[in-house]
């Protein structure tokens, strides 16, 4: 990696920006999928200068705090930024043994999904950071209430704790927007809106579309009718209804994971969808309610997770990061400055049996107009 990282600072020259580091991640066998996803992460700003704050506090309370993912996260991610030199290999050891102990699904060798485990660390993120809330609450009878996550939070993080606030934490700021979901009755037209949070979106694809046209179907009308009528509550019945969900709050980080992974019933397994999804480098929100705080939200590219390898159970995620202005590519030790070009040659095949098995698997943009 030594020639790899001289080659990188001399591409930059003096353009290379002051006080960042591009440092490669050590693979512990087949955790390139952790890695691929934590270069993302560090390149999301306002995430890397949470968890740096985060480590410069926790370092003052030294014994207080037992290990735990976020501890080893805000460790990993300073001792990049303190490296004095400005590229190198970082082995992220215990971080990886953290999630193996944390999680008996990424313990063993065998390829792993970085939608899984990027789904996996933000939620296992905000349940530390909620306990932290909650204790410090009950450690100081006078400090201020606590933020409260409207509707409470995602996906039911606080199971078996609803006698508790939710808490909003900074990972939801960073991450969390929210959808509505509403539900027109056909008979009395009354409409029946539920708001639902999310970190990231999943996407359905299909060949040769675009992630505009991808969000535009997430948020098409869908008829509820036969087995799948709604009940409704003003006509005390089930009744044929049309259901759509939109974007009501647009996050500040938008993660959008590509489903490039389909159960073939024929088949009987996962297959990969090679399609051709071309993803923009400047994203119009085109799906928000017409009254959401920003709606046409404007998104800029700067991170994006690639699967290679033409099947679900073995292949490799390398990560390409857009970085004050400058794209690079990671593979895991390796770092090189790419043109922005070559971000179009990761959007897919037309054909389906294609070279060209590297894809864009989950995509990361951040708001032109961020929240406060």
């Amino acid at each position: 990696m030594g020639s790899s990282g001289s080659k990188l600072e001399k591409a930059l020259g003096d353009q290379f920006p002051e006080g960042e580091r591009y440092f490669g991640l050590e693979n512990f066998g087949n955790t390139c999928y952790c890695n691929s996803v934590l270069q993302a992460l560090y390149f999301c700003v306002p995430f890397r200068d949470q968890l740096l704050e985060y480590c410069g506090q926790n370092n003052k309370m030294i014994g207080d705090t037992e290990e735990n993912l976020l501890t080893c996260l805000s460790e990993l991610f300073t001792q990049i930024n303190s490296q004095k030199k400005k590229t190198g290999v970082i082995a992220p050891k215990r971080f990886v043994q953290r999630v193996k102990k944390q999680n008996e699904l990424f313990r063993s060798y065998m390829h792993q999904d970085a939608h899984e485990f990027l789904n996996f660390l933000l939620n296992e993120l905000v349940d530390i950071l909620e306990k932290e809330a909650r204790a410090a609450k009950s450690n100081s009878g006078n400090q201020a209430p606590l933020e409260k996550v409207p509707n409470g939070s995602l996906n039911g993080m606080a199971n078996g704790n609803h006698h508790k606030e939710p808490v909003v934490t900074w990972v939801h700021k960073i991450f969390q927007g929210t959808l509505t979901n509403e539900t027109r009755c056909l008979r009395c037209e009354t409409i029946t809106a539920r708001d639902e949070t999310f970190l990231d979106l999943s996407l359905d694809i299909e060949q040769n579309s675009s992630i505009t046209s991808c969000l535009r179907n997430f948020s098409s009308t869908e008829t509820l009718n036969a087995e799948d009528k709604f009940f409704c509550d003003k006509c005390c019945s089930l009744q044929e209804a049309q259901k759509r969900m939109k974007i009501k709050s647009p996050p500040r980080i938008l993660a959008l994971h590509l489903k490039r992974f389909k159960y073939i019933e024929q088949l009987g397994r996962y297959k990969k969808l090679s399609y051709r999804v071309v993803f923009p480098l400047e994203l119009k929100l085109c799906n928000t309610t017409d009254d959401a705080p920003g709606s046409e939200a404007e998104y800029s590219l700067f991170a994006v997770v690639v699967h290679v390898g033409s099947g679900p159970n073995h292949g490799h995620y390398v990560s390409l990061v857009k970085s004050h202005n400058h794209w690079l590519f990671f593979d895991d030790e390796n770092v090189e400055m790419i043109d922005e070009s070559v971000v179009q040659t990761f959007f897919g095949s037309t054909q389906e049996y294609s070279n060209n098995t590297d894809h864009g698997y989950i995509l990361f943009y951040e708001s032109l107009e961020p929240k406060q």
